[in-house]
């Protein structure tokens, strides 16, 4: 949008300014899931926002999403929990 500043809290965080493509808008094209989105969006944005707790952050779904694979690849319902 042209009337957005280069850096904006809402549309264009600067911890998201410096990449061509925002973590969002990788995660909407490429049509992918609530957890793998955030571990690309945490990752992206470790070394510009929360550091080490960004990347727990990531670890954490990237746990869950590891849980989810073993369990449908065992033939087992997926366990809903709580993050």
């Amino acid at each position: 949008m042209p009337d957005e500043p280069a850096s904006d809290a809402v549309f264009r965080p600067s911890h998201y300014a410096r990449w061509n493509i925002e973590p969002i808008t990788f995660i909407s094209a490429n049509n992918l899931d609530f957890l793998t989105g955030n571990v690309i969006k945490y990752v992206m944005r470790h070394d510009a926002k929360n550091g080490l707790e960004d990347l727990r952050k990531a670890a954490r779904y990237l746990e869950i999403l590891i849980g989810h694979v073993e369990r449908e690849k065992a033939g087992a319902p997926i366990k809903v929990q709580a993050v």
